[in-house]
């Protein structure tokens, strides 16, 4: 492959070290190593200078926080995603924004190709491609761990040492985490054996339940148009009112998940999360709709999230699908507003209570007092035309 110029996402970990080097001497061209904020705890000063003693042209750091929270984390909680049932998306979500990041630095650098250290077992060289091919298919794109012979942790740290690379080989932690603003998930390691238990200490945002404390806390989340707004009647930038979610929701222990999870390449993974913040949003946002949004849209839209979230995992965040999906999903959020009383206490959190001028709940009908609105007799009419199917079955049944 002819290459001029490569932009590499790059963490300054011992795979995208070795590969920022392993590019170099492959396609001898000048590297850009690109590392993305999107919420994690780093030393960014120390990426910087790793990426330039490594062998890198230049090293770029974007902050993405803010617009990842508001364009991709707030646009999947308003159609309440979730994969499989339990897996809030954290790593999913932060892909597609890290590669259009890649894609806009490899146009401003003039590169003509783009590199990623994801393998080719899991699911993130999928979706990093995916967002290249669907924003600027011409860029040539490298993928390492695919084309090369090192494939095993023991070369990758063989080849460190021989190009005196500077990257920690310790092996103290028995597992490998990714994190963002909206979660941090652990996998590998003694994490592969289903039958372990992870250890208490591996978790960073959350306290354990049995640790979290003895009063219930009680938190008000404001809503607009299906976006959180507000805590406790401060209105917020979506960063800070994640970041403030993440930290009274860890607090009490809240977000934790352990899953075997069906990978799009085919196998099962097991992957222990963390998401503290969206998983306290997503409770008090659904416990809104119950309020403000109707019955037969809330139906049509709750058959779509599975679909909405599969292409979200798979990678096709940049695709017509999704955004078909997004702007349904989006207009089911004009009534959306309003405000949640939730309370957690030790790992849980549950709604109780909530107002809105959008509420379509009217007690003068709901109500078992006395009432002038609703004609009881009425519902005898509305059973016998819903059951009139079932009685002609069970007549023809008995004869």
């Amino acid at each position: 492959m002819d290459v001029k110029k490569i932009v590499l996402a790059y963490s300054g970990g011992l795979d995208t070290s070795v590969i920022l080097k392993w590019l170099a001497e492959e396609y001898e061209c000048p590297i850009v190593a690109y590392a993305a904020d999107v919420g994690q705890t780093e030393d960014w000063d120390a990426i910087r200078e790793k990426g330039m003693a490594t062998g890198a042209e230049k090293v770029i750091i974007s902050d993405l926080r803010e617009e990842f929270v508001k364009d991709y984390i707030f646009p999947a909680f308003r159609c309440n995603a979730i994969y499989e049932g339990k897996y809030l998306l954290g790593t999913s979500l932060a892909r597609p924004i890290i590669g259009k990041e890649q894609v806009r630095i490899a146009h401003e650098e003039g590169a003509d190709a783009v590199s990623h250290g994801a393998t080719g077992k899991g699911n993130d060289q999928v979706r990093f491609e995916l967002s290249y091919l669907g924003i600027d298919p011409s860029l040539k794109i490298i993928a390492p761990w695919r084309i090369w012979d090192l494939n095993s942790r023991t070369k990758l740290e063989e080849f460190a040492k021989k190009h005196k690379i500077p990257v920690p080989t310790s092996k103290k932690n028995p597992y490998s985490s990714d994190e963002n603003i909206l979660h941090i998930s652990f996998e590998g390691g003694l994490l592969e054996n289903p039958w372990n238990e992870p250890d208490e200490d591996m978790y960073k945002l959350s306290v354990s339940p049995e640790n979290a404390p003895d009063k219930p806390t009680y938190i008000e989340i404001d809503f607009e148009k299906g976006d959180p707004v507000a805590i406790n009647g401060e209105r917020m930038a979506p960063l800070p009112l994640l970041e403030a979610l993440n930290k009274v929701a860890g607090k009490n222990g809240i977000g934790r998940l352990d899953l075997l999870e069906n990978r799009f390449v085919g196998m099962k993974s097991r992957g222990v999360y963390e998401t503290p913040g969206g998983t306290l949003l997503r409770e008090a946002h659904m416990d809104l709709e119950t309020l403000t949004m109707d019955r037969e849209v809330m139906r049509i839209r709750d058959s779509l999230i599975p679909q909405y979230a599969l292409m979200v995992y798979n990678g096709f965040w940049f695709s017509p699908e999704r955004e078909l999906l997004q702007v349904t999903m989006d207009e089911s959020q004009k009534t959306v507003n309003g405000t949640v009383r939730m309370k957690l206490y030790k790992g849980n959190c549950f709604a109780v209570g909530k107002k809105s001028d959008n509420s379509l709940y009217q007690e003068s009908f709901a109500t078992f007092e006395e009432d002038d609105v609703y004609n009881q007799a009425d519902a005898g009419g509305f059973i016998r035309l819903n059951g009139l199917r079932l009685q002609i079955a069970a007549m023809q049944n008995k004869g």
